[in-house]
């Protein structure tokens, strides 16, 4: 009879904790019912392939969140364009023994991006938005950021389609 008891407030609990949850796209607008396309971004450094990686990145965040469907064409309801404004690298670590010599860095990317919504003719997002992910140079540098340069399009494409899914806060 305890066993009864305690497996009921145990069921009690645990429903109470997931009322607040919920299926499905979070700002009232039914999943896959509009369209989103992702352009490629103008790139104002001089670090090559980031546009290409964080249109790929976007667009699979896109998918993943499944508010919007992607679309190729010129008719989508939402267009997502932007500029590459800043990839930086910040030496946090240095190879011991050597000063001058980094052995883990921290990169960032700066990106102004605009989402309108064509059909209301309206801005959903229209600002900066940063990615940044750590990295160990083992072998060399450039080998060890072209690794990386795809988990830093998806930290960025992680922040930026949650803002223009929910807008930003």
């Amino acid at each position: 009879m305890i066993r009864l008891h305690l497996l009921a407030s145990v069921m009690a609990v645990l429903v109470a904790g997931c009322a607040g949850y919920r299926m499905g796209p979070t700002n009232g607008v039914e999943a896959g019912s509009r369209t989103v396309r992702v352009q490629y971004f103008a790139n104002q450094t001089l670090q090559p392939r980031l546009s290409e990686a964080i249109a790929q990145a976007l667009r699979k965040r896109f998918q993943e969140d499944g508010t919007y469907h992607l679309a190729n064409d010129t008719d989508a309801d939402v267009v997502v364009t932007g500029e590459i404004v800043r990839f930086e690298r910040i030496p946090v670590t240095f190879q011991p023994g050597d000063v001058r010599t980094t052995r883990d860095e921290e990169i960032t990317l700066t990106v102004h991006v605009l989402a309108q919504d064509r059909r209301a003719g309206t801005k959903i997002l229209d600002r900066e938005v940063r990615g940044r992910i750590d990295v160990r140079i083992e072998a060399d540098q450039t080998s060890a950021e072209r690794q990386a340069l795809s988990q830093l399009a998806e930290d960025f494409a992680n922040k930026a389609v949650p803002m223009i899914v929910d807008g930003s806060w």
